[in-house]
């Protein structure tokens, strides 16, 4: 009868066995001498400031990047799902029950809304149904071009976010979307935290803004994107100020 021979234990597998049975005798809680910092970017040895400082520092570097979540700005609460990068930006934004796109290539500022989002308020109805799905050119000297420019711009938008306020100290290993992160908080958490990827080049993942207003993710770090005006049959020129919505 032919037996099979028994697997050699590889010493792996015996060192981890004596580990286990030596911490159940002895009442441990790990042997474990394994570096944390192994296979990462070396992120993890440097000081909370040291972190903050190269998160930004990449963050200010790249291309490109894509964000989404929700901020709470002048009393209101904006849901965003943005593509960024230094001559514009595309996306969405959601406030107060209404939802509109924003574009902006170069200077040129548009946004694409449907009619009930122009005629919100008692705004004009035969205004809004003009404009309804069209890219309306804005205006820079409207309003609105001052209070929605700053979500298509990358430089702006990042250095706002990325700010961390009191005393910024490391908050332990976390993992965003399968990826190793540092966090690092203000204040313990009340002047935000950043999660910072372990992974490659050190890019913000994930903020939790100070005072809970809000929590953004980062993706698509230096991943390009077309940025480019709409045609001319879907865009509207409304004059030098938009209708009130």
């Amino acid at each position: 009868m032919f037996v099979t021979p028994r697997r050699r234990l590889s010493r792996a597998a015996l060192i981890g066995a004596v580990c286990a049975l030596t911490v159940a005798g002895a009442g441990l809680t790990g042997c474990s001498s394994e570096d944390p910092d192994a296979g990462t970017n070396g992120l993890g040895k440097l000081s909370a400031d040291e972190i903050h400082a190269k998160a930004r520092s990449a963050a200010g570097a790249a291309n490109s990047v894509r964000l989404h979540g929700s901020v709470e700005a002048a009393g209101s609460t904006y849901t965003l799902d943005m593509r960024l990068k230094s001559d514009g930006g595309t996306g969405s934004v959601a406030a107060e029950g209404a939802t509109f796109g924003l574009l902006r290539v170069g200077d040129q500022l548009f946004l694409k809304a449907d009619a009930g989002f122009w005629s919100h308020d008692g705004g004009d109805a035969k205004a809004a149904e003009k404009l309804a799905g069209k890219y309306v050119k804005v205006p820079e000297s409207d309003p609105v071009y001052k209070k929605f420019s700053g979500f298509t711009d990358k430089d702006v938008l990042l250095d706002g976010l990325l700010a961390l306020h009191g005393t910024v100290e490391k908050d332990g290993r976390h993992e965003q979307a399968g990826v190793r992160t540092i966090r690092i908080s203000g204040d313990e958490g009340a002047g935000g935290s950043l999660d910072v990827s372990l992974e490659g080049t050190p890019y913000p993942l994930r903020l939790v803004r100070a005072g809970s207003a809000g929590t953004i993710g980062f993706s698509d770090w230096n991943t390009d994107f077309a940025l480019e005006e709409p045609a001319k049959d879907d865009t509207l020129d409304y004059g030098k100020q938009l209708p009130t919505s």
